[in-house]
C-alpha cells in the first residue's frame, strides 16, 4: 500500500495560489505517477454519507482534476449512504482509494458503519487521503474540534479508532486554522496544546503531504509536529525528510 496524506491535494483552500488539477508542489503528482495504473479504477469513500448532491460534484471534481493532471483513469467510483456494496472484495478490485474531506467525526463513523478499518488492509494499491481522510487514516484518531460547541462538549470524543494506516495523527489546513478561535478559546493555543501531553500530531499546511511506501513514511514540504503542548518545525517547503514521530529540542518554535 502506498499512502498519501494530504492536507489539500488540488491547492490551498484558502486560495493563495491557484491550481489546475493536482496540485504539483512538494513533487506531490511527480510522487504520485511513479505508482499510478494506466486506466487505473478510482474510488473515493465520502466525509458526508447524506450529502449526496455535494458527493456527486466532489467526485466529479477529483475525476476532472485527476484528468487535468494527466492521470488515466478508466473509472471513478464513489461511496456513499447509497452504495450497497461496501464488501472487501469490491474494495480491493480498486487502483486508487480516495478518502474525502469533512467532518471527522461524521467520516469516522461512516468508516465504522462500513467496516472500513478490517476491509481496507491488505489493499494494494494507492491510498489518497484529503483533510479528514486523512486523519482518519490513523490507528488512534485526535478529531480536533471544528464546529462550535465541540470544545466546551462533555460528551464530544476527541480520540476515536481510525483505519490504522498509519500512526501519525494528522492536522491539516495549518496556514488557514492556527490563529482561529472555537467557543472562546484559541484552536491550537488553549485547545490542541493541551491535548498533546503524551501524543504527537504531524501538522501540515495546504500543499504539503505525508507519504509512505510499505511503511515507510516522509514528510513533503512544510511539516510541523506538536507534542507536550511544543510546536516543532521539521521541514521546509519544497524538502523531504525522513518522518519518526520524535522531536528534539533545538527545533523548537
Amino acid at each position: 500500500m502506498i499512502l498519501f496524506l494530504t492536507s489539500s491535494p488540488t491547492g490551498p483552500l484558502d486560495g493563495s495560489y491557484h491550481v489546475d488539477g493536482l496540485d504539483p508542489k512538494n513533487n506531490l503528482t511527480e510522487n504520485l505517477r511513479k505508482y499510478w495504473k494506466e486506466d487505473a479504477r478510482c474510488l473515493i469513500i465520502t466525509a458526508a454519507p447524506d450529502g449526496f448532491e455535494r458527493n456527486d460534484e466532489m467526485t466529479a471534481f477529483f475525476h476532472q482534476a485527476l484528468e487535468q493532471s494527466g492521470f488515466s483513469v478508466s473509472q471513478f467510483d464513489l461511496w456513499d449512504g447509497r452504495t450497497a456494496d461496501t464488501s472487501r472484495e469490491k474494495l480491493h478490485s480498486y487502483d486508487v482509494i480516495f478518502l474525502g474531506g469533512g467532518h471527522v467525526p461524521t467520516q469516522n463513523a461512516f468508516f465504522s458503519r462500513i467496516h472500513l478499518r478490517e476491509s481496507i488492509q491488505g489493499f494494494d494499491g494507492i491510498v489518497i487521503g484529503i483533510s479528514a481522510g486523512s486523519m482518519n487514516s490513523a490507528d488512534v484518531v485526535y478529531a480536533q474540534p471544528e464546529l462550535p460547541g465541540e470544545a466546551v462538549a462533555a460528551g464530544y470524543q476527541r480520540y476515536l479508532t481510525g483505519l490504522n494506516l498509519t500512526k501519525t495523527m494528522i492536522l491539516p489546513h495549518y496556514q488557514m486554522v492556527k490563529y482561529n478561535y472555537l467557543d472562546g478559546m484559541r484552536l491550537f493555543d488553549d485547545i490542541t496544546y493541551g491535548d498533546s501531553f503524551g501524543k504527537t500530531f504531524l501538522v501540515l499546511p495546504d500543499g504539503s503531504y505525508l507519504m509512505s511506501e510499505d511503511g515507510r513514511e516522509s514528510v513533503w514540504g512544510e511539516a510541523y509536529q506538536i507534542t507536550d503542548a511544543k510546536l516543532y518545525k521539521i521541514c521546509s517547503e519544497n524538502e523531504s525528510c525522513c518522518y519518526e514521530r520524535k522531536v528534539h529540542a533545538a527545533w523548537q518554535i
